[in-house]
């Protein structure tokens, strides 16, 4: 089989499982019966495609949420998905349930407001996306009807958009989705979604208020004509007998089942919202002194999106339609002509950034008598902000540079950390025009990120000890690690009113990450690339020094901006300072079952109880032990806080305080008669995990004693300062992804800060 030929099939495969053959109306009923959702209203089946994807659990402004897996855009491999406003989204979804179940809102059009680079465009995308691969899934069907009247007396056909003149198969489908249960008289409908209803066990009941629309309308009434005029006894099973009307599924996509107006979109308001007369099918269509309506062109957004999702792109750009949109979603009808009216069932949702608020509110001050307050009124605003969690704005940043579209779902913060961290390498083509990689080096995304995130942060509701880069760090993790202390996210009280509403946009940080990938740096290296690493200071320092450059801050922004920028340094730098460390002891580093048998000692020895040894015997806990522990793998202590191998005042207190009440802390209650140090996630201890993972220069110097910072950027050779560095350098590249290049200028930013206060 050919390359081709595979692909072909592939397709041919996807195809088959979207669609299935034409029903008939009969079948199509019990179809219903069987699988009630097939049938739902628009605002029911637009909840049901987002509840089918599940949720996830993700934090959030420090906050556990729980978030609908539809806005990942999981069937698009997340090229589309939102990053973060999980809060807003599951408002969407809250309003969406109290629609469909008719329970209030129902009047209301959905209004999605808020700065640009938010992920509103990304919300329209994603929801085409949704709902176009859940209706392929058998449970997400979307039916309509189609017609055919040949065959009927009299015969003088069809026509949309053809040449009118029919075949034996001149099937012509609804032009605007009609719903299959519109086809019933109206108290039959009635009678059938009572039944339907009582027999389901959704909380949810379907309802089918809308007439057939004009079209099909169009169609069943020449046929009932024909038909009458000819006797026919069961008129509306003759009408609706499979020859002339077939129940027919469609995938969901832009013009069948979802309308989009865009900012370009022009035309009378009319044309905008349901379409327009076609003058040369009025005069080719037999209308006899009326319009007939298919002659009607139903390219209009309510047309496009009758059945599921209307959405107004950019609705500044379209407020003179929004007034005409008013009634809509109460009345559930409009006008294609005096005489003619079409029922809709649809979702109304506009997307717009804050210039519509102020369009809205320019006749605010007249109070009562404010043109606008009937619209205002019927807008059920949804507020899209800036991201305020940086590991979020890093995926979306990597986004921006890269075709990275897989959504970070980790629900372990290590694991979130360590992606935070991560180098990006992009090929670039150069001033000579030779393709050549440049390189993020780990840490500068998250400097970008952290740098972002800050300017969005509100700095008015800080309590004392805690700055702006404490609280961006809560709102990502939910906690702070205080020394010894964790402190939560729920011990502190953020007003935030203003998080989120401004900052730098990611549009400006992708601008100045992708000038600088762009630029070759004024640096060398007998051996390594360091001219084509961007390190996290290349990263702030561009962003703050161009906020002058950039038209969309105010002056007061740029000063406000520039003046944060400082403290996210200091954050990075320490992290920095840590991979340097760690690399350098990496050696050093205690093993988990040194750890678990020093814990199991200290337990012990509180407790004045025995521990089982190798042999199986139960032994006193070894002084010695706890005391090589505490001062060569941890540092803590020197040989005078002992008397010989029992510990002094400090240890005690130390042993007491810091690994017994935290080991009780998480352990204690939880414990049983067959309690056990062993039975306890030492990790999950702060205390513990901080002792074990944290080193100091002062660690260093005891462990290097010949070891010189000051030698480091060019360390003479057969020297301990040699050995280390190289050390370090693979250490960095084999436990962070470091290059070596990117290393090399790391270490050598750390250590130089080092250096100067050595001795």
């Amino acid at each position: 089989m050919s390359r081709g030929d595979e692909y072909v099939r592939a397709a041919d495969r996807a195809l088959e499982g979207a669609y299935e053959e034409p029903m008939s109306l009969e079948a199509y009923v019990d179809t219903v019966f069987e699988s009630p959702n097939i049938a739902s209203h628009a605002s029911k089946y637009l909840l049901e495609a987002i509840e089918a994807a599940g949720t996830r659990p993700v934090v959030e402004d420090g906050e556990d949420k729980e978030r609908y897996r539809f806005f990942d855009d999981p069937h698009n491999g997340g090229e589309h998905a939102i990053l973060g406003n999980t809060e807003v989204l599951n408002a969407f979804v809250d309003d969406l349930r109290t629609i469909a179940a008719e329970r209030g809102k129902g009047e209301k059009i959905i209004w999605f407001d808020g700065p640009t680079a938010t992920g509103k465009s990304e919300l329209k995308r994603c929801l085409i996306n949704g709902l176009r691969e859940y209706s392929k899934t058998p449970e997400g069907r979307r039916y309509t009807v189609e017609w055919n009247v040949e065959g009927a007396v009299e015969t003088r056909g069809l026509s949309y958009g053809g040449d009118g003149v029919p075949d034996e198969d001149a099937w012509y489908e609804s032009p605007v989705q009609a719903h299959p249960l519109s086809v019933f008289p109206e108290d039959i409908r009635e009678d059938l979604l009572a039944e339907l209803n009582a027999a389901s066990e959704d909380h949810i009941d379907l309802h089918v208020d809308q007439r057939l629309d004009p079209f099909s309308r169009e169609a069943y009434e020449y046929l009932e004509e024909q038909y009458r005029r000819n006797g026919a006894e069961e008129l509306f099973s003759t009408i609706t007998d499979p020859k002339h009307l077939r129940v027919k599924n469609y995938v969901v996509d832009v013009g069948q089942g979802i309308g989009v107006l865009h900012s370009e979109d022009e035309g009378h308001p009319k044309q905008r919202l349901v379409g327009s007369w076609m003058q040369g099918m009025l005069q080719e269509l037999d209308s006899r002194g009326r319009k007939n309506p298919q002659a009607f062109s139903y390219d209009g957004v309510l047309s496009q999106g009758n059945g599921l999702l209307t959405i107004v792109e950019d609705a500044a750009q379209h407020a003179d339609l929004l007034q005409k949109l008013l009634n809509v979603p109460d009345e559930g009808t409009v006008k294609l002509d005096k005489g003619i009216g079409m029922d809709v069932d649809t979702q109304l949702l506009i997307i717009s950034n804050p210039d519509l608020d102020a369009q809205l509110n320019q006749h605010a001050d007249r109070n009562g008598t404010d043109p606008l307050k009937a619209l205002k009124r019927r807008l059920d605003k949804h507020e899209f902000t800036y991201l305020t969690n940086y590991s979020l704005e890093a995926e979306l940043i990597r986004r921006e540079l890269t075709n990275e579209t897989e959504v970070w779902e980790s629900t372990e913060y290590d694991e979130i950390e360590a992606k935070l961290r991560e180098p990006v390498t992009v090929t670039v083509r150069d001033a000579d025009g030779e393709l050549t990689e440049r390189e993020l080096a780990p840490h500068a995304v998250e400097a970008a990120a952290m740098y972002a995130v800050v300017t969005r942060l509100d700095d008015g509701d800080l309590p004392a000890g805690v700055d702006l880069v404490d609280k961006a760090v809560l709102f990502d993790r939910g906690y702070l690690q205080d020394g010894d202390e964790r402190i939560e996210k729920d011990d502190f009280e953020f007003v935030g009113a203003t998080d989120g509403e401004h900052g730098i946009p990611v549009t400006y940080t992708r601008d100045e990450l992708a000038s600088l990938l762009q630029t070759e740096r004024d640096r060398h290296h007998a051996d390594l690339p360091v001219e084509d690493v961007v390190m996290p200071r290349d990263v702030l320092n561009s962003m703050a020094e161009n906020l002058n450059d950039a038209p969309v801050f105010s002056a007061g922004e740029r000063t406000e901006f520039e003046n944060r920028v400082v403290p996210v340094k200091n954050h990075v730098f320490k992290q920095q300072e840590e991979d340097v460390l760690d690399a350098m002891l990496r050696d050093k580093r205690v093993d988990a079952d040194t750890v678990e048998e020093y814990v199991r000692h200290v337990y012990a020895w509180a407790t004045d109880e025995q521990i089982t040894n190798d042999r199986g015997e139960r032994v006193e806990p070894d002084p010695l032990k706890m005391k090589v522990f505490e001062v060569e793998h941890m540092g803590r202590f020197a040989e005078e806080s002992y008397q010989g191998d029992e510990p002094g005042p400090g240890v005690r207190e130390f042993r007491t305080e810091k690994i017994i009440t935290a080991l009780n802390r998480h352990a204690w209650e939880h414990r049983d008669e067959d309690f056990s140090v062993a039975d306890v996630d030492l990790t999950d201890i702060p205390i513990i995990r901080s002792l074990l993972e944290s080193y100091d220069w002062e660690d260093v110097a005891r462990i290097h004693e010949d070891f010189d910072p000051r030698q480091w950027d060019d360390p003479p050779a057969d020297t301990e300062t040699a050995t280390v560095k190289a050390q370090t350098i693979a250490n960095m590249t084999d436990l962070f992804d470091y290059s070596e290049a990117a290393a090399e200028l790391t270490s050598r930013h750390v250590v130089g800060q080092v250096a100067y206060k050595w001795d």
